[in-house]
């Protein structure tokens, strides 16, 4: 028998992205944001507030890097989440990261994390009840070291986080349990 738990944002696992861009004067921010997801092939949504630092920071440079937190970073990631850059100048700086300009978009690359989407801004959402920054997946980059054998990103190479909203902890992906677009065809016979 379920129990009744009231209103709580019950989706899990929710991805732990760093999204970073760099200010009017060229300087990075990054935040964490576990309320992202891919929303087409070449899409994604990040649900970022109006006024943030890194929000503002893409309104001015209509483009970021979303990278795939991990287990080796996740002081660092933590720390973006919990950070300000409204109040904190050197966020970024404390952290000891090192950045490179994306050769693709007008945004930072964040070398300490193995996976990185190079985005340019689509567009803002800004309804009464969700706001929301669109970009344009216009390349991927990843380390060989989270690469398998046919050059596909590993998952479980990774070490990639997940958060519990339910517990507010972080997790990293697991085993492989099944294969999608698969599993279900004998159903589909039945």
């Amino acid at each position: 028998m379920k129990k009744d738990l009231g209103v709580i944002p019950a989706v899990y696992p929710m991805p732990v992205l760093m999204v970073a861009a760099y200010d009017a004067d060229g300087k990075v921010n990054v935040m964490n944001v576990a309320w992202g997801q891919i929303c087409d092939e070449d899409k994604l949504i990040l649900f970022i507030g109006e006024g943030k630092k890194t929000w503002l920071n893409i309104k001015e440079s209509r483009a970021f890097t979303v990278a795939l937190a991990d287990r080796d970073h996740l002081v660092e990631a933590d720390f973006f989440g919990i950070a300000s850059g409204n109040k904190i100048s050197d966020k970024f700086e404390r952290t000891g990261f090192h950045a490179v300009k994306s050769d693709k978009v007008n945004a930072p690359v964040i070398e300490e994390f193995p996976v990185v989407m190079e985005c340019e801004l689509l567009d803002f959402l800004d309804t009464e009840y969700v706001s929301g920054v669109v970009g344009k997946i216009v390349n991927v980059k990843a380390e060989e070291s989270v690469l398998n054998e046919k050059g596909k990103i590993d998952p479980r190479l990774t070490g990639a986080l997940m958060y519990d909203e339910f517990t507010q902890s972080y997790h990293v992906t697991g085993d492989r349990v099944g294969k999608a677009f698969g599993d279900g065809i004998p159903l589909l016979n039945k």
